[in-house]
């Protein structure tokens, strides 16, 4: 792929775009897997959103059906989101993409699940920054 940006320099800017326009925290710029310390294949940032970003529909059922009061606010406690920053020009495929959710680590230590989203951030030339979620296969609608 022949880039006229530096991979790099989209991820600084993605970050800067989170902490001063969107008050993310925890933030970080990973180049290789914390699981095996093998190089990703792009850069990825990791951070912590204000607020709780999506619901899986899974589980958003799983909340409903063990929240007490249905009608009052489900918890919105934000988790740790990975961003995989990209420019606007870039040609992506279906393999580039799958090779990023093969290198990111598990959902949790806990848990051999891989991550199930991505949030995509696309970088235009004057620096608009659009964020997309970018799933891991055939995501089911939500709930309403």
């Amino acid at each position: 792929m022949a880039e006229k940006y530096c991979v790099e320099n989209l991820a600084v800017s993605v970050l800067d775009n989170l902490r001063y326009q969107h008050d993310w925290t925890e933030l970080q710029i990973l180049t290789h897997s914390p699981v095996d310390d093998l190089p990703l294949p792009r850069p990825l940032i990791s951070g912590l959103p204000p607020r709780r970003l999506y619901l899986h529909p899974d589980d958003q059922i799983e909340m409903l059906k063990s929240h007490p009061n249905p009608e009052g606010s489900i918890p919105e406690t934000p988790v740790t989101e990975w961003v995989l920053p990209v420019h606007l020009a870039e040609k992506w495929t279906l393999k580039a993409f799958a090779s990023v959710f093969d290198s990111m680590p598990p959902e949790n230590s806990a848990s051999p699940h891989r991550v199930k989203r991505v949030l995509l951030a696309t970088v235009h030339d004057d620096s608009t920054v659009v964020y997309y979620f970018m799933h891991d296969g055939i995501v089911k609608p939500r709930q309403n």
